[in-house]
């Protein structure tokens, strides 16, 4: 990654993290920022997150292993990151209009995953997020193998989990990434 590039996406994260302080209380940005530095591989994975409109920021610490764990912290489903269908199998499945990717590849290509049903729970006593928008999670494979899908959302003050055939993809469903770093 360009020095430049760098700079700035190291800039917009510190910022971030300063502004949300209750995600990660009790962390140094100084520690954030050694572990990025210290991976260029975790480094590319938060700049495609910042780039595809996650706005990734800390919600997680084990001060046990030192494992810091950046999320999509945007409002909303990230935007660079809908319309697409869950899995491979379920955009090979579709005949005709096909999405442009599924949110499992394109995950894969950014270097993070899903999150969880749980963590996207856990994410959510962070704040509200996907009050307009949903996000497909890690679906269990009896469920994927029958064809379904798993997603979530935040409506009526209340966290819900829906299921839909795994080949639909909406403009209004992305998916949200987690790293460890």
């Amino acid at each position: 990654m360009a020095a430049a590039l760098k700079d700035d996406l190291m800039a917009v994260l510190e910022d971030r993290f300063a502004r949300n302080m209750g995600r990660h209380g009790g962390l140094d940005w100084r520690s954030v920022q050694a572990k990025l530095d210290a991976s260029a591989a975790k480094l590319r994975a938060v700049h495609e997150m910042e780039r595809t409109g996650g706005e990734p920021d800390v919600i997680a610490h084990d001060m046990t292993t030192g494992e810091i764990t950046i999320c999509d912290c945007s409002p909303e489903s990230p935007s660079g990151r809908r319309s697409l269908c869950y899995d491979r199998g379920a955009r090979e499945s579709r005949k005709e209009n096909k999405p442009g990717g599924s949110a499992i590849e394109m995950a894969a290509s950014m270097g993070i995953e899903l999150l969880t049903e749980e963590q996207y729970r856990e994410l959510q006593r962070l704040g509200e997020f996907d009050r307009k928008t949903s996000s497909w999670v890690q679906t269990p494979a009896g469920i994927r193998k029958l064809g379904g899908a798993l997603f979530c959302d935040r409506r009526y003050d209340h966290v819900f989990v829906y299921h839909n055939g795994a080949e639909s993809y909406y403009a209004a469903r992305g998916f949200r990434g987690l790293l460890r770093i």
